[in-house]
C-alpha cells in the first residue's frame, strides 16, 4: 500500500477539521492553541532563512549588478500583474454587482476603525530597518530582504575574505531548510487545526452568508489563476506538470491558514527543487510578500465597489480608476499588518466617502475571503520566481 504524501495528509486535516468544526464547534475552538504553535513554529523559520539564502545567494551570484537588473526585472512583473489583478476585480463586482439590495449607511461603526494606511512616504521609510535585530524579532519581512540585500551585496564586493560569512550563510539555510522538514511534519495537525477553529467559531453560516461576494470573489480569483497565471506560464514557457507539483503544497499551506508566511518556506525550498536559482528564490519570493500581492489587490477592488453598491453610491468610471490607482499605492509594503487588507480598504472607504460598516460586514466573512486571496498571492509569487529566472535566461532544471 503506497504511503501518503505530505500533501495528501493535509487534505485529510483539512477534511478532518471541517468536520470536527461542523460537529463539535466547542471541541473545535480549543484547538486554537495547536494553531497558534504551528504558525508560531512556522514564523521562527522566517528570519533565518531568509538570510541565510539571501545572504548566500546575492554574495554567490558574484555580482551587485546581476542582482539590481533581477530587482528591476521583479518590480516591473509585480507592477504588470498587480494592475491585471485589479482591473480583473473591477470588472467582475461592476458585472455581477454583488452589493445591490443591501443597504449600508455611514454609522458610527466608522469610528471603530481608527487605522489608516500608510501613505508613500510611511511605506518608503518602513522599508528600511533601523535594526536588522528588531526587524527579525517582528518578522518584518521586507527590512529584512533590503538588509539582507545590501549585507550580500557587501560580502560579495569584498571576495575572499567574506567567504566564512558566506558559507556561514549557506550552511545556516540548509539548516533551516532541514528545521522546516521537521515543523512541516505538524503541518496536517496544524492545518486542521486552523480549519477547525474557522468552522467552529463562524459555522457554516459564514460559508453562506453574503453568498454572492463570496462566489464572485472566488470565480475571479480562478479566472486570474487559470486566465492571467496560465497565460504567464504558456508565454514564459514554464513547464506546467512540474510547477503545479512544486506550488501545490505552499498553495494548500496557504488556503488553509490564511497565512503567507506559513507558506513561504516550504514555497522557496520546492521552487528551488523545481529549478529556480537560490539567489532569484531568496530574492524575488520574499519582495513579493510587499509587491506582488495578486489575490489581496483583486479583493481589495472589487470589496471597495461592493460596498459602494451596497451603500447605495454610484461610483463612475473615472472615480473607479482613481480608487484602482489609490490601491495599487496603499497595497504596497503592508504584508506584515495584521488584516492589512481590512485596513486598506478602509482607508479607501474613508477617502471616498464611503460607509465604514462595510468593513464591519466584511469582517464576518474575512477568513473565507483571506483564504482564497492569501493562496492566489503564494501562488502568484512562486510563479514570479519561474518567470524572473527564465527571464535571465535559466533552463528552470530540477534539482534533487
Amino acid at each position: 500500500m503506497p504511503r501518503l504524501s505530505l500533501t495528501a495528509w493535509i487534505f485529510v486535516g483539512m477534511a478532518a477539521g471541517i468536520a470536527l468544526g461542523a460537529a463539535a464547534p466547542e471541541v473545535a475552538r480549543q484547538l486554537t492553541p495547536v494553531s497558534a504553535i504551528f504558525l508560531r513554529l512556522i514564523k521562527s523559520i522566517i528570519a533565518p532563512l531568509l538570510f541565510g539564502t539571501l545572504v548566500a545567494g546575492i554574495a554567490g551570484s558574484g555580482s551587485v549588478k546581476a542582482m539590481g537588473r533581477i530587482g528591476l526585472k521583479s518590480i516591473v512583473y509585480f507592477e504588470i500583474v498587480t494592475t491585471i489583478a485589479l482591473v480583473l476585480g473591477l470588472s467582475a463586482v461592476n458585472l455581477v454587482k454583488p452589493g445591490e439590495g443591501m443597504k449600508l449607511e455611514r454609522t458610527a461603526a466608522e469610528a471603530a476603525v481608527s487605522a489608516k494606511p500608510p501613505d508613500l512616504a510611511g511605506i518608503l521609510e518602513h522599508t528600511f530597518p533601523s535594526s536588522v535585530i528588531d526587524a527579525m524579532a517582528k518578522g518584518e519581512v521586507l527590512q529584512i530582504v533590503v538588509f539582507c540585500f545590501l549585507f550580500g551585496a557587501a560580502c560579495a564586493a569584498i571576495g575572499e575574505k567574506a567567504k566564512p560569512v558566506v558559507e556561514f550563510a549557506d550552511a545556516l539555510a540548509e539548516v533551516m531548510f532541514r528545521y522546516t522538514k521537521y515543523v512541516m511534519y505538524l503541518a496536517p495537525v496544524g492545518v486542521g487545526a486552523a480549519i477547525a477553529v474557522t468552522v467552529g467559531s463562524k459555522g457554516f453560516a459564514v460559508l453562506f452568508g453574503l453568498g454572492k461576494l463570496i462566489l464572485t470573489m472566488y470565480v475571479a480569483q480562478a479566472i486570474f489563476v487559470f486566465g492571467v497565471l496560465g497565460a504567464v506560464i504558456a508565454v514564459a514557457r514554464i513547464p506546467v506538470k512540474r510547477f503545479y507539483e512544486a506550488a501545490k503544497e505552499p498553495f494548500l499551506i496557504a488556503f488553509s491558514t490564511a497565512s503567507s508566511e506559513a507558506a513561504l518556506p516550504v514555497a522557496m525550498e520546492n521552487m528551488e527543487r523545481f529549478g529556480v536559482p537560490k539567489h532569484i528564490v531568496g530574492f524575488v519570493m520574499p519582495t513579493g510578500y510587499s509587491f506582488n500581492l495578486d489575490g489581496t489587490t483583486l479583493y481589495l477592488s472589487l470589496a471597495s465597489v461592493f460596498v459602494a453598491q451596497a451603500a447605495g453610491v454610484e461610483l463612475t468610471l473615472g472615480q473607479q480608476v482613481i480608487m484602482m490607482l489609490t490601491l495599487m499605492l496603499t497595497s504596497k509594503g503592508v504584508a506584515g499588518v495584521p488584516r492589512a487588507a481590512l485596513v486598506i480598504l478602509a482607508g479607501t472607504l474613508a477617502s471616498f466617502s464611503l460607509p465604514m460598516e462595510g468593513v464591519a460586514v466584511l469582517l464576518g466573512i474575512d477568513a473565507v475571503m483571506d483564504m482564497a486571496r492569501t493562496s492566489v498571492n503564494v501562488l502568484g509569487n512562486c510563479l514570479a520566481t519561474a518567470v524572473i529566472a527564465r527571464w535571465e535566461g535559466h533552463p528552470l532544471t530540477p534539482q534533487p
